[in-house]
């Protein structure tokens, strides 16, 4: 075990799956020699070289574009975008060719091993186009996998699962916690299961879902909640899509009660689909209402990113509605 933040978690799952198989690529906006704009590549293109680590141009779609030849070549490229708002150019890609490579073919070709990485989120006052989390445009598109880690182990399990992945993933890295998640790590090669959720504390009043750097948020209303003798159950969901609807529904046949929270915008956001779900698989069970705690239904703001941020604040208040209702 060594003492990881993020950042290194990531670069050490890259560097141990380029040394398993040859086939292992990284490539993307200043990823070679420079290590990427948050150094997630450092070192890489040092130890593997220049045709298996190495900078593109700033065209998002050629990116996209270049890593579905690739995976249907039988490659396994793994693709950074360098802010998940600059995703966008590239949709047209990933939607249209990545998540439906597979099909359109009947399986003659594949993209399988495709992952695309990015980072995603608020919390350095990146404003309108460095902090958005755009997950909910692509939990709509099947034929892709996506996945947010929380910490470092989990950031180089899921990592190292993506890669090995039969279907295109995208991997959304929460940038906030590249640096200020830190923890211990096995410098081992090991896979986190993709599509399925954590149970990270059992509880009997109600469930509190999330993911990624806002599991750090809802463990502090959680903290709340408990010193007033509310019994939480806190479930990291980890896999966007597919989703881990079984255990979050058994959770909340348990507890009924359900509080989940998102950065991104409320309307539209993958919360409105879990809501959907767990309210006709558990209906019988609730009760009350599945209470959503999002971004605000704006652009993503630059002085007010503390009032936009569905903190620890708005959560411990949805958590007392939803045992009070």
């Amino acid at each position: 075990m060594a003492k990881m933040n993020m950042l290194q978690a990531i670069n050490n799952a890259l560097d141990l799956a380029m040394a398993k198989d040859d086939g292992v690529v990284c490539f993307g906006e200043d990823v070679g020699h420079f290590g990427g704009v948050f150094r997630a590549t450092s070192k890489l293109q040092e130890r593997y070289g220049k045709a298996r680590c190495f900078n593109t141009p700033l065209t998002e779609q050629g990116i996209a574009g270049f890593a579905n030849g690739m995976a249907a070549q039988g490659m396994k490229p793994v693709a950074e975008i360098q802010f998940a708002d600059y995703i966008f150019p590239a949709f047209d890609q990933i939607v249209n060719e990545t998540a439906k490579f597979r099909y359109r073919s009947g399986n003659e070709f594949n993209v399988g091993g495709l992952v695309f990485r990015t980072p995603y989120g608020g919390g350095i006052a990146g404003g309108h186009y460095h902090s958005q989390s755009p997950e909910a445009y692509f939990a709509h598109t099947p034929g892709l996998k996506i996945v947010v880690p929380r910490d470092p182990a989990q950031a180089k399990g899921l990592l190292l699962a993506a890669i090995n992945c039969p279907d295109p993933v995208i991997f959304f890295e929460p940038k906030k916690l590249y640096r200020a998640s830190v923890g211990e790590v096995s410098e081992d090669y090991y896979e986190i299961p993709l599509g399925k959720a954590e149970v990270l504390q059992q509880g009997k009043d109600v469930t509190v879902l999330a993911w990624g750097a806002q599991m750090e948020i809802i463990q502090k209303a959680v903290d709340m909640a408990q010193a007033e003798g509310i019994s939480c159950e806190v479930i990291d969901l980890r896999s966007i899509q597919p989703w881990d609807v079984d255990t979050v529904a058994e959770s909340v046949m348990k507890t009924g009660r359900l509080v989940i929270n998102h950065e991104a915008p409320l309307t539209g956001g993958f919360a409105a689909e879990i809501a959907s779900t767990i309210q006709k698989k558990c209906f019988l069970h609730l009760e009350s209402p599945i209470e959503r705690v999002c971004g605000l239904d704006i652009p993503y703001p630059l002085a007010l990113e503390k009032e936009y941020v569905p903190d620890h604040l708005k959560t411990y208040e949805a958590i007392k509605r939803s045992v009070n209702f």
